[in-house]
């Protein structure tokens, strides 16, 4: 688990390099050249301007393009959210296995790993699948964040304009709030809520997100905020966070009686 966490926070590093480098304040156009232009950034210019114009708003065009970015994905996060509650069922037999294997040398190691992965073979569990969904938004969020500098930096050719009250090209103190409060609620209502070692994250990365939004342009904090809604929708749905005390309280009343 604390792979996992250097993981995520080596992305969001890798984030913040590859935000403050290449041309992401340089305008953007069908000619613009490169793959990372050509594959990433301006299909992404293209999918906002598309239902931009067909729903009047540069707003509405960046909800709706978040919403199928995250529907698309959508069967990796639901197999990152199940190998995530399977990790979690399998911890006393985990913390078993390294009862069983405490000696340090080598020879005990190598057993234990052994045991420790034909046990995750068998459950179904799959460790790294809590960071493939982070993977592949990773370069979304990054194009994301280049599309709307860059559509900024082209006036002539976009007008980012305001969604609500809220200029679009400019940072937002109140939505980047927002959308680290929502990423908040889904760390609360995920997987997380029942990993003590992950709960670090419930704290570092809705402040995180809280301190990038306020310096970046508020279209990337209203992409956050879609993202993070339907990210609490999508834990409802499959987590049913509700539902993870049940079986606990169900044992205590029949000891009690």
């Amino acid at each position: 688990m604390k792979k996992r966490l250097w993981i995520v926070l080596t992305l969001v590093a890798t984030v913040v390099l590859l935000s403050g480098c290449s041309e992401f304040n340089q305008p953007i156009s069908a000619e613009s050249k490169g793959f990372w232009n050509e594959f990433i950034v301006w299909p992404l210019v293209s999918v906002i301007q598309y239902f931009a114009d067909l729903f009047g708003t540069y707003g509405l065009g960046i909800i709706v393009t978040t919403i199928i970015i995250r529907t698309a994905i959508l069967p990796l996060t639901v197999k990152q959210i199940k190998s995530s509650k399977k990790m979690q069922e399998l911890q006393p037999k985990l913390k078993e296995l390294q009862q069983k294997y405490s000696s340090k040398d080598a020879a005990t190691q190598q057993q234990y790993q052994k045991e420790m992965m034909a046990l995750m073979q068998t459950s179904g569990a799959n460790p790294l699948m809590g960071c493939l969904p982070v993977l592949i938004q990773m370069p979304i969020l990054i194009g994301f964040y280049h599309a709307i500098s860059r559509m900024n930096a082209t006036p002539e050719a976009f007008h980012l304009g305001t969604f609500l009250i809220f200029p679009l090209a400019e940072p937002s103190v109140v939505l980047a709030i927002v959308a680290g409060l929502f990423q908040f609620v889904v760390l609360m209502t995920g997987p997380a809520i029942d990993n003590p070692q992950m709960k670090m994250m419930m704290y570092i990365m809705p402040v995180m997100i809280m301190g990038f939004g306020m310096f970046l342009p508020a279209a990337l904090s209203l992409y956050w905020v879609i993202g993070n809604i339907f990210s609490v929708s999508q834990n409802l749905v499959i987590y049913k966070p509700w539902n993870k005390n049940k079986p606990e309280a169900t044992t205590t009343g029949g000891a009690k009686k």
